[in-house]
């Protein structure tokens, strides 16, 4: 499975993976994935929001265990973020069928649409419009960079929007979501442990910062007559890393647009846009607070125009005791150690699920911490361990 799935949408020269939602890699991305279903017997279904799902048993009989994660990437992505909690999926009902176990609820696998947000900007569009999270509206008016909306993309891959929305009934069938992804950290290596599970996702958003100054020439303007919004964003980045490092969160612009974006042009407009996550709510807001405080004092001694825009923002997400204590449960019992419990930075479809239906999550190691690049990575071993894992946890809660 990873040697078919590894070469779709990977770049000749970055070697990273540029899988954008409704595109050519997109679809198949798709393919793949309904290809792996039927191969299994398994029934293949698109919902209304396009994310795949892959069922064995009666979906109406209800109380179904699901399992799965995301194919989509960010751009110039590594291999494992997303992919691998599909990939192992599969794998883990291959185990299952291979101990005969006896399902007893329904069991499904799930590719959920447009989890990184790298085309229109807002991460987990296709589990956000299944819990309602997302506005149809809202999702109407999402673009990309060229100005296409996503339901001009979702057409143009073939696909009808016009059922885009919530999808209380589907949601209503699910018992249980599980999702096992490569870890976004180095807590596991540090800990020694293969596999541990995910007690909280950090409150985490996304804003834009919109620095609008004036055009000139680069050569003949003096610098005492510039107002210049590069400086103000410049400052701005600098201001991010302080207000992090003293609040003990993250805060990052790793994005920008610039306009006229020439050379020897003086910029009229830079648009920056921050990505912050903390442990707490309070303390995101500090960082927050505290960066576009620092930004318009910037602003206004340059005599620049600013504009913050909070385009998403999901709140601190604490996976369900229950389930997360039968994890343990499940997975202790083999274990000469209690499996490591941790908490993420990272945003996740289960973490938009969590308040719809009880959702937990299984981390792989990642050796280097490092993710969102193509040296993202987990070692052959590790990954097996995550789909033993995985299977131990879906025979737990499938075949009671």
């Amino acid at each position: 499975m990873w040697r078919d799935l590894a070469p779709i949408g990977r770049d000749a020269g970055s070697r990273g993976y540029r899988r954008y939602a409704w595109t050519g890699a997109d679809a198949d991305c798709r393919a793949w994935f309904r290809a792996q279903a039927e191969s299994r017997g398994l029934t293949h279904e698109l919902d209304r929001n396009g994310n795949q799902w892959a069922w064995l048993g009666d979906p109406a009989a209800g109380d179904a265990v699901v399992t799965g994660s995301h194919l989509d990437s960010v751009p110039d992505g590594g291999a494992f973020d997303g992919p691998l909690g599909v990939v192992s999926a599969f794998a883990a009902l291959d185990e299952l069928r291979a101990r005969g176990a006896r399902l007893t609820r329904p069991l499904a696998i799930v590719n959920f649409g447009d989890e990184e947000g790298a085309r229109f900007g807002l991460a987990c569009v296709g589990s956000r419009l299944t819990a309602g999270q997302l506005t149809i509206e809202a999702a109407h008016k999402l673009r990309d960079g060229d100005g296409v909306t996503l339901p001009q993309a979702m057409e143009a891959a073939g696909y009808d929007p016009s059922a885009l929305g919530p999808d209380p009934e589907r949601l209503a069938r699910i018992g249980a979501f599980v999702e096992l992804h490569v870890e976004q950290g180095r807590a596991l290596d540090l800990t020694g442990d293969p596999v541990g599970i995910a007690s909280a996702i950090w409150p985490h958003g996304r804003w834009r910062f919109d620095f609008r100054g004036e055009a000139n020439h680069a050569g003949t303007t003096r610098l005492a007559d510039r107002r210049d919004p590069m400086l103000t964003y410049a400052e701005t980045v600098l201001a991010a890393r302080r207000e992090a490092e003293l609040a003990g969160a993250v805060a990052t612009f790793g994005k920008i647009s610039v306009e006229p974006n020439g050379v020897n042009a003086i910029p009229s407009l830079v648009r920056g846009w921050l990505d912050s996550r903390a442990a707490d709510q309070a303390t995101l807001d500090t960082v927050v607070t505290g960066v576009e405080k620092a930004a318009r004092e910037y602003a206004e001694r340059h005599g620049i125009d600013l504009d913050v825009v909070r385009e998403s923002f999901t709140p601190v997400v604490e996976f369900e005791d229950a389930l997360r204590g039968e994890l343990g449960t499940i997975l202790g019992g083999a274990a000469e150690r209690p499996v490591p419990v941790l908490g993420t930075g990272a945003g996740h479809d289960a973490g938009i699920l969590s308040a719809s239906i009880p959702t937990a999550m299984l981390f792989v190691r990642n050796p280097t911490g490092v993710s969102h690049s193509p040296a993202e990575y987990a070692a052959e071993d590790d990954c097996l361990a995550g789909v033993a894992a995985l299977a131990d946890v879906l025979e737990g809660l499938a075949c009671r």
